[in-house]
């Protein structure tokens, strides 16, 4: 049977749905239920940074899979939701950690297919119906199921609703989201394993063509994939930084801010101001790209959410932590998906595996961040607040691999700005 080909509104929204289970429930549901599981089940802040790092740690071997595996884009997506939606929901099955730090892994791995599946098909789509500026709404998707996982969570506290019911409410959604992101397996492209597409992004007086518009053509067709990935070495470099640098506020926002007030309907406001800040800023930087640079827009995202990182390390407030979410929120998002749109227009006909590439270092970035903070307060007593200041430091040092232009292909070697 033929499919219809899906317009560019109808896949954009799919997309949206599509990293809303994988990102908002997949990936940081966690977050915001953390808080239920240390009154319910006991769980100690170190424990919940081993069961994040088993996320991560899934999220790691996913971001490698989605560049290796021969399956189809279609498949990809089918196989990672789907195993998104069962392991949230067994997650309210038993109290073994063991099995948690499993599901959670399951979940980590299904949630990066996805987003590199879901960059792929709907970015590439998208550039070729002339419509890429519709890649901000496919990004806010992260934001709005970050913002919805943390509005369920904090009704369903204000409920007394155990943290093994909220999991399975999760599970649900997981579930509902999957079905309505169907369309995106429906198109005809998505049965292709690869795409080869274009990024475009108006010109503006501060920009050059190189910037502007840089075609899939842009590798050579006899180079490698292992050239493309050294010539852009400082992008996947900076991109280890960046999953580094959020994780540790991306991880224990709502934890800090229910230290300081015990109202779930204060504190549990940590996350959906984090979600919100997070949807609103792709669609924001949608417009900013008609102005500004990629890599200009990169540098400050990731100097602001360096601030937002060390602000609750150095004010000890519930102000400081919603201005925190802002700046974290705010530009994590934008960072990612600036990553993503410079992957696919400067890796060509190895697109998929430079946007791997890059989630991968993220990926790997982020895993370490959680091991590191459990291992520091584990041996030596460090606190939140100084890994925070660290983190902080390692996001400064990832703009200096931003100060330079990333390389063109060498048919292609103008500088732009």
């Amino acid at each position: 049977m033929q499919h219809q080909q899906p317009s560019a509104a109808v896949l954009a929204f799919s997309g949206m749905i599509a990293l809303a289970v994988a990102m908002g429930i997949g990936r940081f549901a966690f977050t915001p239920l953390l808080p239920m599981m240390q009154q319910d089940a006991g769980l100690e802040l170190a424990q919940a940074g081993w069961l994040a790092g088993a996320n991560y740690l899934g999220y790691l071997v996913g971001a490698v899979a989605a560049g290796a595996l021969p399956w189809s884009v279609a498949t990809q997506l089918r196989v990672g939701l789907a195993g998104v939606a069962l392991t949230t929901a067994l997650m309210a099955i038993g109290d073994s950690w063991a099995a948690w730090a499993a599901w959670r892994f399951i979940a980590g791995l299904g949630s990066a297919i996805v987003l590199v599946s879901t960059a792929t098909l709907c970015m590439g789509r998208l550039a070729a119906m002339g419509q890429s500026n519709k890649a901000g709404i496919v990004f806010a998707g992260v934001g709005a199921g970050i913002a919805l996982a943390g509005l369920l969570s904090m009704g369903l506290a204000l409920a007394h609703v155990s943290s093994s019911t909220a999991w399975l409410v999760m599970g649900l959604m997981a579930l509902l989201g999957t079905i309505a992101a169907r369309r995106l397996w429906g198109s005809p492209a998505s049965t292709s394993t690869s795409f080869r597409s274009t990024v475009p992004v108006p010109k503006s007086s501060g920009q050059s063509a190189t910037d502007t518009a840089l075609p899939a053509q842009q590798a050579p067709s006899g180079e490698s994939a292992h050239s493309v990935l050294l010539r852009h070495w400082r992008m996947i470099a900076c991109y280890t930084s960046f999953g580094f640098g959020y994780i540790l506020p991306a991880t224990f926002l709502p934890a800090q801010a229910r230290q300081l007030v015990s109202d779930p309907a204060v504190f549990g406001l940590a996350w959906p101001v984090f979600g919100i800040a997070a949807a609103a800023s792709t669609l924001v930087t949608s417009r900013l790209l008609q102005a500004f640079s990629r890599r200009k827009i990169w540098i400050v995202s990731q100097l602001i959410m360096a601030v937002g990182v060390l602000l609750p390390a150095l004010w000890t407030s519930i102000v400081a932590i919603v201005i925190a979410a802002l700046c974290v929120g705010g530009t994590l998002l934008v960072i990612t998906m600036i990553g993503m749109q410079e992957a696919q227009a400067r890796g060509g006909a190895h697109a998929r595996i430079l946007t791997a590439a890059i989630t991968t270092a993220f990926a790997l970035g982020q895993l370490i961040g959680p091991i590191f903070f459990s291992v520091i307060h584990d041996w030596l007593g460090v606190s939140l607040a100084v890994a925070l200041q660290l983190a902080s430091a390692v996001l400064v040092l990832g703009v200096f691999f931003l100060l330079r232009p990333f390389p063109s292909a060498p048919s292609l070697a103008a500088p732009f700005h």
